[in-house]
């Protein structure tokens, strides 16, 4: 395949070979002091989320207060890592990062909040990609700093 011509959502252009996804220029968030037990927990594969000690709301994505009562009476707990797909969108336009198709999803934890990832190790279809489907963590590190979370289907590879 010859490089092609795209523009970033900046409108910038970039010159691109998609033959092959370059994970090196994948878009990586950056720690903060709010989100840094977050990160620190997907290095030793841990899914870490926050719950609230005055209501008991489980949240996410990280924060030092509570989304619901707005306490600071929080702490930290790891995560049972089981999800299902709530919803999602197979994305099929380049990327340099992503090898297409890919889905963009939106799973619903066990422990109840809803988070945004990637569906790995499956097929990228309607068919294989069921609404309600049983999901597991998967972590993919990306540097020494970052390692990110993603979700498959429960029991390893379909």
């Amino acid at each position: 395949m010859t490089p092609q011509l795209v523009f970033d959502r900046l409108g910038v252009h970039v010159e691109a070979d998609h033959t092959m996804a370059d994970k090196s220029k994948l878009p990586l968030p950056i720690p903060t002091p709010e989100t840094a037990h977050f990160w620190e927990g997907t290095q030793q594969e841990q899914l870490r989320l926050q719950r609230c000690k005055s209501c008991d709301s489980t949240y996410f994505p990280p924060r030092p207060f509570c989304p619901g009562c707005a306490s600071r009476e929080v702490e930290v707990f790891a995560a049972s890592g089981k999800a299902t797909l709530y919803s999602y969108v197979i994305n099929h336009l380049p990327h340099p990062a992503f090898d297409g198709p890919y889905a963009i999803a939106v799973v619903e934890l066990e422990e109840g909040p809803r988070m945004m990832t990637n569906i790995v190790e499956v097929e990228q279809t309607p068919e294989a990609l069921i609404l309600d489907m049983p999901l597991e963590v998967t972590f993919q590190t990306q540097n020494e700093d970052i390692t990110l979370p993603y979700f498959r289907p429960a029991g390893g590879a379909s």
